[in-house]
C-alpha cells in the first residue's frame, strides 16, 4: 500500500501502533548496521533506503531523478513488508542469508527479496542486520553498474540465449532486460508506473438519477 507522507515520522504516525512498532524495531536494526553512505527517507510511498545522488548522481535507471533503491520497509494491507535487494536471487548472499535464517528457526517468507511478516517476532534480526552491514553503498553501486551493463549488452546475446531457451523447450526471450535486474528495483518500478496511471485516470462520473 503507497503512503502519501512524505516523511518517514509522518508515514510511522499513520500506522496503528502493533504495526509502526514492529516496523520501528526492524527500522532500528536497518539504520543501525547500514553504512554511512546510504541514507533514509520515503520512496515510492514506503520507508526507502538508497544510494544519494551525492553518491551515485546518475540516479536510478528508470527514473534518474530518483536514488538508487537498496532495501524498503511498508506496511501492507494483510502484511508487513521487508525489500532486501542485497539478497536477491540465488548467489553467494542469497544461499548466505536463507542458511542463516534456517539456523535460527525462524520461518522465512520470501519472494525474490521481499520478506513478509506479521510481527517483528517473525523474524531473524540478526540475519537481516548481517546482510544490511555486509554490503557498503560503493560496494553496491559496482554491483548495480554491473547488473546494468549487463542488462544493456543483453541484445548481442538475444540469439544464443533464445536457443537455449528453445533446446529447453521454453519460450525465447524471457530472461533478457528485467530478468536481471534485482527486484526492488522493479517493485519501485510497477509502483511510480502504478501512481502515474492513478494519476492520469479520470475521476468516475458521479451517479445520478435517471
Amino acid at each position: 500500500m503507497q503512503s502519501k507522507a512524505t516523511t518517514v515520522e509522518a508515514y510511522l504516525a499513520e500506522l496503528p501502533p502493533d504495526r509502526r512498532a514492529a516496523i520501528e524495531a526492524v527500522r532500528k536494526v536497518i539504520r543501525d548496521n547500514l553504512d554511512k553512505d546510504f541514507e533514509e527517507g520515503m520512496q515510492y510511498g514506503m520507508i526507502g533506503y538508497y544510494v544519494p545522488h551525492r553518491v551515485y548522481p546518475a540516479g536510478y535507471h528508470c527514473d534518474p531523478r530518483q536514488p538508487v533503491p537498496f532495501a524498503g520497509l511498508c506496511s501492507q494491507k494483510n502484511h508487513l513488508s521487508m525489500y532486501l535487494m542485497t539478497v536477491y536471487g540465488e548467489g553467494e548472499a542469497w544461499r548466505r542469508f536463507t542458511e542463516a535464517w534456517k539456523k535460527s528457526g525462524k520461518k522465512l517468507d520470501m519472494g525474490k527479496c521481499c520478506i513478509r511478516f506479521k510481527k517483528v517476532e517473525d523474524l531473524a534480526l540478526d540475519v537481516i542486520a548481517d546482510a544490511v552491514r555486509r554490503v557498503t553503498a560503493h560496494e553496491y553501486v559496482t554491483q548495480y553498474q554491473r547488473v546494468l551493463s549487463e542488462a544493456r549488452a543483453g541484445g548481442s546475446r538475444r540469439p544464443a540465449a533464445a536457443a537455449k531457451a528453445k533446446a529447453k523447450g521454453a519460450r525465447p526471450g524471457k530472461t533478457t532486460k528485467t530478468a536481471r535486474i534485482p527486484a526492488v528495483q522493479q517493485a519501485a518500478t510497477r509502483a511510480a508506473r502504478k501512481a502515474a496511471t492513478k494519476a492520469k485516470k479520470p475521476p468516475a462520473p458521479a451517479k445520478g438519477r435517471r
